[in-house]
């Protein structure tokens, strides 16, 4: 349904994320072109990506693991605090208090502007491990296949993280997010700019990225 996308390196592209929402199955590595999925099959990998859904939400959301991949986030617990969440719907959730609220009003317009033109949904958690809403953002979201659920968390150095829907990862080309992390997430430049300037640049470059038509070379810089 959607993965949390690892840097992209010939060190770790060869091994799954743990923190996927669901395996990284293809039909070009697992099926054969004479090969058909069967019922069973498709019920075992609905199953399999709910129950995959279910350790990321709880795990990657919760932990705000970062694209430069930390290894101690299998030793930390998933949270599920639904009291964190506000009373009524937003598209951002500031529970560390990195935003103002003119940020908050003007990141909720553009996500809003950018569900309309592009019917991609951008969710933004602004959180400091352990406190964050978790696993309940999932319902209160709705996450789906469309939706990019970023996670502002400085706790592992860099504060820029993504878990990318499968039809967002379809337009998107992987290395995207990971140089958008690079760019706008790496320490040097939320230390220097704020949180808060790292999160409205990264907003800004993927509002850029999404307009962008499909193609070889789409959202092949980061602006």
């Amino acid at each position: 349904m959607a993965f949390l996308l690892p840097p992209c390196s010939s060190s770790t592209s060869q091994t799954p994320s743990p923190l996927s929402f669901h395996p990284p199955i293809t039909s070009s590595s697992n099926l054969s072109s004479t090969q058909i999925p069967t019922k069973s099959s498709n019920d075992w990998i609905s199953k399999f990506r709910s129950k995959s859904l279910n350790f990321a939400l709880s795990g990657a959301l919760t932990l705000g693991l970062s694209l430069s991949g930390v290894g101690v986030a299998h030793a930390l617990v998933g949270v599920n605090k639904p009291e964190l969440l506000p009373k009524e719907f937003s598209p951002v959730i500031d529970v560390a208090g990195f935003l103002s609220d003119g940020q908050e009003k003007r990141l909720a317009q553009e996500i809003a502007n950018i569900e309309k033109d592009t019917g991609f949904k951008l969710r933004v958690l602004a959180q400091n491990y352990p406190d964050t809403p978790g696993l309940a953002i999932k319902d209160f979201w709705q996450v789906d296949d469309r939706t990019i659920v970023f996670v502002a968390d400085p706790t592992f150095g860099n504060i820029l993280n993504f878990n990318v829907g499968a039809l967002v990862d379809l337009d998107v080309p992987r290395s995207f997010w990971s140089r958008l992390a690079g760019k706008y997430g790496n320490m040097f430049y939320w230390k220097e700019k704020g949180e808060d300037g790292s999160i409205e640049a990264a907003v800004t470059a993927i509002s850029n990225c999404l307009r962008e038509p499909v193609g070889s070379n789409n959202c092949s810089e980061v602006n």
